[in-house]
């Protein structure tokens, strides 16, 4: 049967019984325990939300906007099997988050595990989508429900960690042809960043943060409309909508700039990534075939990974010892930084400063050159730099140069706004780069402040001057 789910953001919302399937699972149920906003529940009281409840919110809005465009245009002959595919999609879509979310990805595995640097949590949701199909014997259940396997696993999963839509050649297995490229659009759109997963994240993080939420999703579900660009179709947007998706965009930005990114989130996640690193190789998660895999390790065994939450702060803060030995120096400091994490003992925020150039070189070119400097009065290991980026989804380019519109007049020719047609007062740059300083040590902040603002005076970076330190 379906299943009745009273949300805070969407209302009552209706999951078909498929679903409510793949919800109860194991590997489904453990994002319970993993924090939407990472580090950020320790800076902003409300942010008690986890991935559980926003991958519920995807698949609703998923299937929301496949409706839609199945009721307003016929002739695109979404099928009940299309819309349950991306509905299945958008709830899956973040099974492979680790603990606190991105700072696993982002920050604790280039670290901890340097020749994977460039794995994402989207490489661990293809793997971890697989493993809870066949953990679960899914399979039959999923053709009971009119599914075809295993095509329609790869459609799922192209969805999920979908290619660029504008790609020359059409490179799908899914078996959905360039007549359905609209539907790789919904979950993750790689074409301009416009999809439900963002609908969903915006809406939820902006209610539990306290902030205002300006970009209505629903507004842009009733506009949407699939047109043919140059044989494949895009979703496109009313004509008159175009500043509302500024809007959507500096929403984003928004949320980075005040929340994402704050000083003390940031600092929080660091001293989460600091312990994980300490406790890495002293954490051992059970996997497959009786295995033993570290934190680092336990993302190529599904098995382990399934078991690997944010709880794994409560087994460094109280490991569990069956025997008289002592505990391990990097486990011990490990938890003697969750400890100073819990009695708001946090690192200091020595300054920032933003970046005038986006090249990698030049800013590892700056990131040492500042390292060099700040090594003469304070030991490596007691400070760390960080670059933070925000942007409006693409980088430094405009994500409403890819984006298509309709008119009421002619609904099915799409064409690109002009920005100038739009307004004078959007933004020229679309990117900014901020490279930051904390310190692990209260007692070297003084000398850190000082070094750091001498180099941004020789550098010709600007930085702020108050709390200026002398030496």
């Amino acid at each position: 049967m379906a299943k009745v789910f009273n949300d805070p953001i969407h209302g009552h919302i209706e999951l078909p019984p498929l679903l409510v399937k793949i919800i109860d699972t194991p590997q489904f149920q453990r994002l319970r325990n993993i924090k939407q906003l990472g580090g950020g529940y320790f800076v902003f009281p409300g942010a008690s939300h986890n991935r559980f409840e926003h991958s519920i919110g995807v698949g609703y809005l998923a299937g929301e906007l496949a409706k839609a465009l199945k009721v307003k245009q016929p002739e695109l002959n979404i099928s009940d099997r299309d819309v349950l595919c991306v509905q299945i999609a958008g709830l899956c879509h973040d099974l492979g988050h680790g603990p606190f979310s991105h700072l696993f990805d982002g920050m604790f595995n280039p670290e901890a595990d340097p020749l994977t640097k460039d794995w994402k949590h989207e490489d661990a949701s293809l793997q971890m989508f697989d493993h809870l199909v066949k953990a679960n014997s899914l399979a039959q259940e999923m053709e009971r429900y009119g599914l075809i396997l295993p095509t329609d696993l790869t459609f799922i999963k192209e969805m999920i960690k979908p290619l660029k839509s504008d790609d020359a050649e059409w490179l799908r297995e899914g078996e959905r042809h360039e007549n359905k490229s609209f539907l790789y659009e919904i979950v993750s759109n790689k074409q301009n960043g416009i999809d439900v997963d963002k609908f969903d994240y915006f809406a939820r993080d902006c209610h539990h943060l306290g902030i205002r939420n300006n970009f209505d999703h629903q507004r842009f579900i009733m506009f949407a409309r699939v047109c043919d660009v140059n044989g494949r179709k895009h979703i496109c947007s009313r004509d008159k909508e175009v500043a509302n998706l500024y809007d959507m965009f500096h929403t984003r930005n928004s949320l980075h700039r005040r929340a994402y990114q704050h000083r003390v989130t940031k600092s929080v996640e660091i001293m989460i990534k600091d312990a994980l690193l300490k406790a890495d190789h002293h954490i051992l998660t059970k996997g497959s075939g009786g295995t033993t895999l570290c934190l680092s390790k336990a993302k190529t065994d599904m098995e382990a990974y399934t078991k690997l939450t944010d709880q794994v702060i409560e087994k460094i803060l109280h490991p569990c010892s069956s025997s008289n030995e002592p505990t391990p120096p990097p486990l011990e400091e490990a938890r003697e930084i969750l400890e100073r994490i819990m009695s708001r003992d946090l690192y200091q925020f020595v300054g920032e400063t933003k970046l005038k150039k986006e090249d990698q070189e030049e800013i590892k070119k700056m990131k040492d050159s500042l390292e060099n400097e700040l090594v003469k009065v304070i030991r490596k290991d007691n400070f760390e730099i960080t670059v933070v980026t925000l942007d409006y989804g693409m980088k430094n380019k405009d994500p409403i140069n890819t984006t298509y519109f309709y008119t009421k007049a002619n609904p099915t020719e799409a064409f690109k706004i002009p920005r100038e047609q739009v307004s004078k007062l959007l933004p020229v740059c679309f990117a900014e780069k901020i490279l930051r300083v904390y310190c692990k040590n209260s007692a070297s902040l003084r000398d850190a402040k000082f070094c750091f603002q001498s180099w941004c005076h020789e550098n010709d970076f600007v930085t702020e001057d108050r709390d200026r330190a002398t030496p």
